[in-house]
């Protein structure tokens, strides 16, 4: 296995409950991992996952996790930053960093997220009534690991999905679920690229952002947010699932590979930003949304095997567009 694809799994371990879970340090092919159904989990509640050698532990709340002195000691001793001359060509090749990474892995490196409708009840809940038609985008769709499940689950459902490389988006057209009647995929980069060239204006009940922003620079995430808030419907929301301050992944860059404050450089050029509860909620509050839930998620994979402690912190949110009903002082940014 290539150095680069090695190191970029590793810091992928366990990214999602139900997701392939990976021996990175004998570079084995990786084991399936299943999860409890941790969707109705309180605040502060802990469940544990448990297969073979592998178990996991997963709390839910406003508090992220606490370091240890000696990771503390290594994030404040890593200042220096990438140079400007190299941040700009990691900006300018993105897109070709992307298309790169889905050519070496094709559908192979995500598991199908089934987790989705246990964690975000709103993609059944959402329907005024029972035989609506369910309108979602997956922005940011990659190869289709959440909207096919999804399709496959619900017959009464239209997807729209975009990604930034167009590789990933050939690969969605590629799968049997993916036709004309049931979803439309098309390339699409979310900084810069109008949704409404290919979805109507104020059309969306709900826009999953699934692992997405942390990949795009923090000074365009606005952009992303601005951009679907035009096609969300009023009342419409926007599920969010992404890294959180400290995860174990953030930890293990090594120096030379931080861009700024929370945002780092794979190997492979790809880039991953660590967000915290407040950043999150005023990016989506400066873009019109209101907030529905924004809590932090911890998660500790333990290979007891192989003697592996992953300490996982994502963060999980709801934000909601305001209905044309509300007298809320949020507007969107555009009229």
């Amino acid at each position: 296995m290539h150095p680069c694809l090695a190191n970029h799994l590793y810091e992928l371990f366990n990214e999602l409950a139900g997701d392939l879970s990976r021996d990175m340090a004998q570079a084995k092919e990786p084991v399936s991992m299943k999860s409890s159904d941790v969707c109705n989990s309180s605040p502060g509640s802990l469940r544990i996952d448990s297969v073979g050698s592998e178990s996991a532990e997963q709390t839910e709340g406003h508090a992220g996790r606490t370091l240890a002195a000696e990771e503390l000691e290594k994030l404040s001793g890593d200042q220096t930053l990438v140079s400007q001359f190299k941040q700009q060509k990691l900006e300018k090749e993105a897109q070709k960093n992307w298309d790169l990474f889905y050519k070496r892995n094709t559908t192979k490196f995500f598991k199908d997220r089934h987790w989705t409708t246990r964690e975000f009840e709103e993609l059944k809940a959402c329907r005024t009534f029972e035989a609506q038609k369910l309108v979602l985008l997956e922005a940011g769709c990659g190869v289709g690991n959440c909207m096919f499940p999804l399709l496959a689950e619900d017959d009464n459902i239209f997807v729209y999905a975009c990604d930034f490389s167009p590789r990933a988006v050939e690969f969605v057209k590629e799968n049997p679920l993916c036709c004309a009647e049931r979803c439309k995929a098309f390339q699409c980069d979310l900084t810069s690229d109008d949704l409404q060239a290919n979805i109507p204006r104020d059309s969306v009940d709900v826009v999953t952002l699934i692992f997405v922003l942390s990949a795009i620079h923090p000074d365009k995430m606005h952009l992303v947010l601005e951009n679907i808030y035009r096609v969300l419907k009023p009342g419409g929301i926007v599920l969010f699932r992404d890294y959180g301050l400290h995860d174990h992944a953030m930890l293990r860059f090594k120096s030379g590979s931080k861009l700024g404050e929370n945002y780092y450089v794979r190997q492979d050029g790809t880039r991953a930003f660590f967000f915290t509860r407040e950043l999150l909620a005023e990016l989506f509050c400066e873009a019109g949304f209101r907030s529905s839930l924004n809590e932090f998620v911890l998660r500790e994979t333990v290979n007891r095997k192989e003697s592996l402690c992953v300490p996982r912190v994502f963060l999980q949110s709801k934000f909601r567009k305001p209905d044309q009903t509300s007298h809320s002082p949020l507007t969107a940014p555009y009229p």
